[in-house]
């Protein structure tokens, strides 16, 4: 099998292939984690297709992904909604790759229950209500990862995690299209074959470019059926310290729309050679096989060599 591409003016220090396994306890074989995952599907208008793959720096020291990756269709017809979620553990802590998992656990779980009025907020393109909602869901998440690390008896920095999701409708009439989160990454848009840098500043509660969703008042915020305060049988949960990240946008015919952890945005926003070589792949066309989206993800170049993690969303 040939090696994968890179670009550059050679190839990383890395094997391009995984070498050691991470380490396995026999009595907790659920918290293993596989070096690749590869997700995907069709809804409305859109095409989607996510990928998570170990980085060839922990491939070469046999250590565990820590990045995660959940996909997932809440309801069904036109009032369906996708989530898609990313999450990274922090760098360095043993737990890094359980903290992703269940942040990303966690914010499905929280989004799939208010699935009825999600969808009504982005087929109303309520951006306000969204905003407010989806803050209050991921403050809950990284307050109840704080909780886990005292439960742990660790600090809240060794189980905590990055944590970027997209919202989308499977409503084809509807082209509202939600990102949410906290910590570092990218959101990138290829539109008429160059990628705009889509990422939100902290506070900056979405796009003000002219295809933005429009404010909409008079309602209360989505309700994420999470008690506050909580119960007497719940440790009290801290707000999130991390900025809130939030950007609705209005999805064009042809666009590309891309969500990923830092292991990708690194390359895509400092090597013009490998965003070039992925808006040539994915600028024209349709979407991409899963086997294509793969190889395209692993296009290799020196000095990046974390976890990689990438949703990207072909509009029809």
């Amino acid at each position: 099998m040939p090696e994968p591409p890179y670009v550059g003016d050679g190839p990383p220090t890395y094997d391009a292939e995984p070498a050691a396994l991470p380490a396995a306890d026999p009595d907790h074989l659920d918290h293993l984690v596989p070096d690749t995952v590869l997700d995907g599907g069709s809804h409305g208008s859109l095409t989607l297709r996510a990928v998570s793959l170990r980085g060839d720096s922990a491939r070469f020291r046999g250590e565990p992904r820590r990045d995660a990756l959940l996909t997932a269709r809440f309801g069904t017809g036109q009032d369906a909604v996708v989530l898609v979620a990313a999450a990274t553990g922090a760098r360095s802590a043993t737990e890094a790759h359980r903290a992703a998992a269940e942040a990303c656990g966690r914010i499905a779980r929280a989004v799939g229950r208010s699935q009825p009025r999600l969808a009504g907020d982005l087929r109303d393109g309520r951006r306000a209500e969204l905003a407010s909602g989806l803050r209050r869901l991921t403050d809950h998440v990284l307050g109840r990862l704080r909780a886990r690390a005292a439960e742990l008896g660790v600090g809240p920095e060794a189980y905590t995690a990055s944590l970027r999701c997209l919202l989308l409708p499977a409503d084809p009439a509807c082209a509202t299209r939600v990102f949410f989160g906290v910590g570092d990454g990218g959101l990138h848009r290829l539109r008429d074959g160059t990628w705009q840098d889509l990422e939100p500043r902290p506070g900056e509660h979405g796009d003000a470019r002219p295809d933005a969703v429009a404010d909409a008042g008079g309602r209360a915020p989505v309700d994420l059926g999470i008690a506050v305060p909580p119960g007497p049988w719940e440790p009290a949960v801290e707000p999130v310290r991390a900025p809130f990240r939030f950007r609705a946008s209005v999805g064009r015919p042809g666009d590309v729309l891309l969500l990923s952890t830092a292991g990708l945005a690194a390359p895509l926003r400092e090597e013009p050679a490998f965003a070039a070589r992925l808006g040539a792949r994915w600028g024209e066309g349709p979407a991409p096989g899963l086997d294509g989206f793969l190889a395209d993800a692993r296009l290799r170049v020196e000095g990046y060599a974390d976890d990689r993690t990438a949703a990207a969303v072909w509009e029809a």
